[in-house]
């Protein structure tokens, strides 16, 4: 933190700072208002008019017709209402956008290839159809099958399905399907898609990843827990070390970014898109993620830098640029490339604070209290507003002040949580054979409608990766503000996250959703995310919902100020010194990078979860391109550091500190 910072808040001047700060917001949240309603009067504009293009019969469903005018007119007036509702018109800008980078940023090369085909097929070969992301059924449960739609092909030989406007559908769980009049062609029929799975080449680089490291480290996720445990407890911690914070305050900063909605919402998701079976490869990636997650923090602390001012600046752009520079490739210096991989690693960390640590946060606690509050609905810019200021008050401390908070809420939320879904657990105890039997199977023998074998491994991976976070190189960001002087230390430290984050917490997640029945996806349908998981504990405790939501917003604000600590320090990567030139005000960059960071809380609060879940999947697992890249090549530097680190622990060449 910068001395200047430090002055304020040492001073009668704290008030004065906080009080500018909540006029900033506020000055924020009316320009976001502002903007978007000037852009939804402009008429001069492709794009801004592509923000607002809603259809005029969005909620008209096929049972209004032109013999009911009062109806007709109360439909009207309820789109009216619906379009010129702010929180819609930022979900119509952000989704497109969305869509466009995913078809970037999750390319699936092995089915662009011919190797395989994203179809997921029924056992009579017909696929599984879907409209408006959800199957299709008859009115006994059966999905629909080919026979029951119209086949059509164009001229370029791309094959659509179709059913008419007023056919009997149903969902899974025997619900009558709505038909929305918008889906309705020109012909009267609406489009049914086949349901797909893909394996994003993202998702294969963390498991191939994930697997190396852990030979590679020989086992150090597991050699390295019982030091781990030490270290924790301050049993090696020197006073007088370089950092800004203790072993345990940066293994809380870097929880509070792992620990939080990615166990709540993320498990729920998995299990919803991949049933049961999820749950066994969550654990097996959060066991390999171990070795990912330690060799990454050890890089994130021996390159680490530290101003002038004691301000440490570490993570994957330092490890990438200082580090690579140190090796060859035969007469070829990788310097160059190191420097290309961190301007990489920044700017897409930028996007996943953003999205992962801000945005699905916001979004998420905002569905939960619309769940239990219906009076919320349609509320969510104005709840991303009150959420914008809160987070604001909080982050203009620094690094310092978001240890001292995530220190005491990290271990309460996790605790409470674990006890929560112990007591759930503890209810159907009887029942833990056969459910863990029931994810051993599905695991090895999935139903084809989560996409077999292949299908939930990949699901399990990806949810467990965006919850842990091991391999995108995050969490060293945190970790690299620790007070030590030995690296290898806080690598072993971090072993810890992946154990508390993924095999227990989302573990219990995934229980409680089993056991109440939730992983039926007759049952679950109408919820997802947050509220699914809210659902399941709902079963047990009518009043949980209520407790529920303010865990979900604990989480989700330490999640949000421990995010806007590594997206400032990419953005300060990347645009520190020419911002600190221009205006000669060493604060100007974080001013500005919170300005954005805050505006970003309340379009995820506003927008739609598909669209928030998928920006942050991306944002997220694309930092691990060029993180595993430069692990990779520093690989044999991390392992040697490591054994000698062990040995010097093992022959008491490193000493214990008593308190």
């Amino acid at each position: 933190m910068h001395k200047l910072n430090k002055q304020y808040f040492r001073n009668s001047h704290t008030k004065q700072i906080i009080t500018i700060m909540i006029k900033r917001l506020l000055i924020i949240a009316m320009l976001v208002n502002i903007s978007i309603f000037t852009a939804y009067a402009s008429n001069d504009s492709t794009a801004i008019d592509t923000i607002v293009k809603v259809e005029q019969e969005d909620s008209l469903t096929t049972n209004v017709t032109n013999d009911s005018p009062k109806l007709v007119e109360d439909v009207n007036k309820t789109i009216e209402e619906k379009n010129d509702n702010l929180s819609t018109k930022i979900d119509h800008w952000f989704a497109p956008k969305v869509n466009w980078l995913g078809s970037i940023l999750f390319w699936d090369p092995f089915s662009a290839m011919g190797i395989y085909d994203p179809v997921i097929y029924q056992e009579n070969g017909s696929p599984y159809l879907a409209i408006d992301g959800e199957m299709i059924c008859h009115s006994d449960i059966r999905p629909y099958t080919l026979s029951d739609v119209e086949t059509r092909v164009n001229a370029d030989g791309d094959t659509s399905y179709y059913v008419g406007k007023n056919a009997d559908i149903y969902h899974k769980n025997g619900d009558v399907y709505k038909m929305e009049s918008a889906w309705v062609n020109e012909d009267g029929l609406i489009e049914a898609k086949p349901i797909e799975r893909h394996f994003p080449l993202i998702v294969v680089w963390l498991v191939l990843g994930a697997i190396f490291f852990t030979f590679r480290m020989k086992f150090i996720n597991v050699r390295g827990i019982k030091h781990a445990f030490e270290l924790v407890r301050g049993k090696y911690d020197n006073p007088d070390d370089p950092g800004e914070v203790s072993h345990f305050q940066a293994l809380a900063t870097a929880l509070s970014g792992t620990v939080g909605l990615g166990n709540i919402a993320g498990v729920a998701i998995a299990i919803t898109v991949g049933g049961p079976g999820a749950t066994f490869w969550m654990i097996i990636a959060g066991l390999l993620g171990m070795s990912l997650k330690f060799t990454e923090v050890t890089l994130g602390v021996k390159y680490r830098e530290v101003d002038e001012d004691g301000n440490v600046s570490g993570g994957p752009m330092y490890y990438l640029r200082n580090g690579l520079k140190l090796r060859n490739l035969g007469k070829i210096n990788l310097g160059g490339l190191g420097k290309v991989l961190a301007v990489i690693y920044a700017t897409i960390l930028i996007g996943a604070s953003l999205g992962g640590g801000n945005m699905f946060q916001s979004n998420q606690t905002f569905q939960q209290f619309e769940m239990i509050i219906p009076g919320l609905e349609g509320m969510g810019a104005y709840f991303g507003i009150g959420m914008a200021i809160l987070v604001g008050i909080v982050i203009i401390g620094g690094i310092k002040s978001i240890a001292k908070i995530t220190e005491k809420i990290v271990p309460f939320m996790a605790t409470f949580y674990i006890l929560a879904a112990l007591v759930v657990i503890g209810i159907h105890f009887t029942e833990i054979p056969a459910v863990f039997k029931m994810i051993f199977n599905g695991a090895f023998a999935a139903d084809a409608l989560y996409g077999g074998f292949i299908g939930v491994l990949i699901v399990g991976f990806q949810r467990a990766s965006f919850s842990n976070e091991a391999g995108v190189g995050s969490a060293s960001i945190a970790h690299s503000a620790v007070k030590t002087e030995e690296p290898v230390s806080e690598g072993i430290v971090a072993l810890m996250e992946p154990v508390v984050d993924t095999v227990l917490v989302c573990t219990m997640t995934a229980l409680v959703i089993i056991f109440t029945g939730y992983h039926d996806p007759a049952m679950a349908h109408g919820h997802d995310g947050a509220q699914l998981t809210s659902m399941a504990f709902k079963s047990i405790f009518w009043w949980f919902p209520w407790v529920l939501a303010g865990a979900i917003a604990l989480f989700a604000f330490s999640t949000m100020i421990s995010w806007s600590y590594y997206g400032l320090k990419g953005f300060r990567f990347l645009f520190g010194d020419a911002i600190d030139k221009a205006t000669g005000n060493p604060n100007a960059k974080r001013y500005i990078f919170f300005g954005i960071y805050l505006f970003f809380v309340i379009i995820g609060a506003a927008s739609n979860m598909g669209s928030v879940m998928d920006f942050a999947d991306m944002m997220i697992l694309s930092m691990a391109f060029p993180n595993i890249i430069g692990l990779l090549i520093m690989a044999p530097e991390v392992f040697r550091d490591m054994k000698s680190y062990m040995s010097r622990v093992k022959s008491g060449e490193i000493k214990k500190y008593t308190k």
